[in-house]
């Protein structure tokens, strides 16, 4: 028997979440958000970090690098759209850029 898929989000609980995560968008379904750095071993850096942070959070994002620039999109695919699990590891790369 598999695990039921998290939950899809309201309109009101993504706008809360939007709030509290600066930067980020809603966009077709999934939030997003690009990052600039320097210069590519520091966007580099980052993308390990945040590989190393979805393991430990067990979802990943859907993500691209071009020199100094990370673009993260994050969706549950199997709930079709935002759940709290895009929600907690979007906040968990945000406490990252704080450390």
């Amino acid at each position: 028997m598999s695990a039921q898929p998290p939950p899809l989000l309201g309109e009101q609980q993504i706008k809360s979440a939007l709030q509290r995560l600066p930067g980020w968008q809603l966009l077709d379904k999934a939030i997003e958000k690009s990052f600039i750095f320097n210069d590519f071993s520091s966007a580099f850096a980052f993308m390990t970090q945040v590989a190393m942070l979805s393991e430990r959070h067990n979802h990943h994002p859907e993500w691209s690098n071009v020199w100094n620039k990370v673009t993260i999109r994050l969706c549950t695919h199997e709930s079709g759209g935002l759940t709290e699990r895009d929600v907690c590891l979007a906040s968990a790369v945000e406490e990252l850029l704080q450390s």
